[in-house]
Formats: structure tokens, C-alpha cells, sequence
């Protein structure tokens, strides 16, 4: 409303002019706050749409919008000539309040991210958190960093590697077909010199050079693309798959994983219907059955979903 009311400024004056009873008109200092408010509450709708995206978004956008409005908090609540100061403080207590600790996937998600890496990392956690906390939660960040790589180092060696010298894997060797193994008359599978490199190759591939594949990525300089033209994470990796062999499985794995699965509004308004005081001790379980049950009901005998105070009774009554 007030985004519009901006839009329409001019249209006021010239309304007062010819309207003798229109004794209502905005002042100048009326006109500033009304931008100022508009400025502000633009970068929640802004990382509204974002968060609420039907195609979901993935995690690496999250920390940066996050960012801008912990920022934003801030520079409002300290400034004691600002008119939004009270309604700032409040937002800025339950902002640090549920902000805590750093929430890894976002953290993770915006180091996978070839744009972002630890510059953001750095860059944000100045500003969210105190001088020394954001040096503990930025170690907490590398670390889980590492740990999870190693996870999927560990995941994609190969089993039993280097170990077996009898492989399990017996292949009928052909002139010149670069076979690993053969089978023997004895029926017993040969190991022959390539199949031995093989192993041995594969094994020091994952165990030294491999490890070294996060390293290399966060040494590297962002990747700074125009200004304006949209960058899909998955792409990248997708295009840069054989230089991070296990590093590009781990970015997708975590960049795949949505921040929220449904949309900002049906958030803020199915909770108080099925969620009512009567129902807050019900566990996470039974209210999924409970939505899921009334979804599928409504579906099946080919009921539309009704608005306001109707649809209230109507879950009420479905559910019970």
C-alpha cells in the first residue's frame, strides 16, 4: 500500500488543491518516512519471494539475503533519529534469537556456491556476529566443511581396495581389451599388472590427490559473473564435474536440499488452523497425518478448499 502510495505522490497535491474538505495531505517528513519504511521492508519481500520460490531455490542464496537484513536491523536500531528505531529493536531481538549458531546447510551451501566460497563467509559473519564468535562459528564452518568432504572421500573409494589381490571381479580377457582380471582354468580370477595398477591408482587418486580438491577450490578466486544475469549453481558443477570429481557429488547433495518446502503464506496460515490451542501438544508425526488426511480427503471426493472462517470449520471437521 504504501509502495503504491509513493507511486501516486503527485496525484495528492493536485487532489488537495481542487478537494476544499481534503485536509489530509502528507507533509514532506510524512513522504520521507513512508520511503524509508518502503526501503526497509523491501529486503524481507525481496528474501520472501526467494525463500517462498515454487521452484525451489537452493541453498546457497539464503546466507547473502540473511546477511543484508541483519545488516539492515543494525544500522536502524542504533540510529536514534530514525522513526522505525522501537519497531527495529524488536525485529533485532527475535532475529538474534533465532539465529544462533550458524545454521551449517546455509553456511555450507553458500561455500559451494563458486561465487561465494569463504569470502561471504567472512564478509557476513563480521556483521552477524561479534568480533571473536564469528571466528569460532567461521571454524565451526570449515570444519564441518572438511569432515563431510572426507565423508565422501571415504564413500567413494572403492571397498576392499588394495587389500583383495584376488578380485571378485573376474572379466574374460580378450587380445588387446584392456580387461583388469582373467579367469583361469582352475576358475580362480587372476589378477593381472593392469588390474593391480588399477587398484592402486584408484586408491592413491581418492587418498592423496582427491583430498586435495576442497583445498583447491577455496584457493581459487570467486567466480564473478555479470551483473544481472542469472547463475545456476548446479550448472557449474555439472560443467566442472571432472575437475572436482568428489567435491562436484557433494555440492549437488547439499545445493539440492531446499531451506523450505512450502510457501511463505501457506506457512504463516495453515499452522494456526491445524496447530489451534486445543492441538499444541500433538507430535510432528500425527499433524503430518492430520494435513496429508484432510489434503487427501478433499481430493478424493473432489472437494475445493474453502477460505477464511469456512475453511476453518471445514478442517476442523474433516480432521475430527
Amino acid at each position: 500500500m504504501l509502495s503504491t502510495a509513493l507511486e501516486f505522490k503527485e496525484v495528492f497535491v493536485r487532489y488537495a488543491d481542487r478537494e476544499p474538505t481534503y485536509n489530509t495531505l502528507p507533509s514532506d517528513d510524512d513522504w520521507k518516512k513512508v520511503e524509508d519504511v518502503c526501503s526497509f521492508l523491501a529486503l524481507f519481500s525481496v528474501a520472501t519471494k526467494i525463500i517462498s520460490g515454487s521452484e525451489y531455490p537452493t541453498s546457497n542464496l539464503f546466507l547473502s539475503e540473511l546477511y543484508g537484513i541483519k545488516e539492515a536491523l543494525d544500522g536502524v536500531a542504533l540510529n536514534d533519529n530514525d522513526c522505525m528505531k522501537g519497531m527495529a529493536e524488536e525485529m533485532k531481538k527475535k532475529f538474534d534469537k533465532y539465529w544462533g549458531s550458524c545454521n551449517l546447510l546455509i553456511s555450507i551451501g553458500a561455500v559451494m556456491d563458486p561465487r561465494y566460497k569463504m569470502k561471504l563467509i567472512d564478509f557476513a559473519f563480521k556483521e552477524i556476529y561479534p568480533e571473536e564468535k564469528a571466528k569460532k562459528e567461521k571454524e565451526l564452518v570449515q570444519k564441518n566443511l572438511d569432515d563431510l568432504f572426507k565423508e565422501y572421500v571415504n564413500a567413494y573409494k572403492e571397498p576392499g581396495v588394495g587389500s583383495n589381490v584376488g578380485s571378485s571381479r573376474n572379466v574374460n580377457v580378450e587380445s588387446g581389451s584392456g580387461s583388469s582380471s582373467l579367469t583361469s582354468r582352475f576358475g580362480k580370477g587372476i589378477n593381472t599388472g593392469s588390474a593391480k595398477y588399477a587398484q592402486h591408482i584408484r586408491t592413491v587418486d581418492c587418498v592423496e590427490s582427491v583430498k586435495s580438491e576442497l583445498a583447491t577450490y577455496l584457493e581459487e578466486g570467486v567466480y564473478i559473473c555479470e551483473q544481472g544475469v542469472y547463475f545456476n549453481a548446479l550448472g557449474w558443477w555439472k560443467e566442472n564435474q571432472l575437475k572436482y570429481k568428489i567435491l562436484s557429488k557433494m555440492a549437488a547433495d547439499i545445493l539440492a536440499i531446499p531451506v523450505t518446502t512450502v510457501a511463505s503464506e501457506s506457512a504463516f496460515s495453515a499452522g494456526g488452523r491445524v496447530i489451534d490451542p486445543y492441538r499444541s501438544c500433538l507430535g510432528t508425526k500425527t499433524v503430518d497425518m492430520l494435513i496429508c488426511g484432510a489434503d487427501w480427503y478433499r481430493h478424493y471426493y473432489g472437494l475445493k478448499k474453502k477460505k477464511m472462517k469456512e475453511d476453518e470449520d471445514v478442517i476442523r471437521v474433516e480432521l475430527t
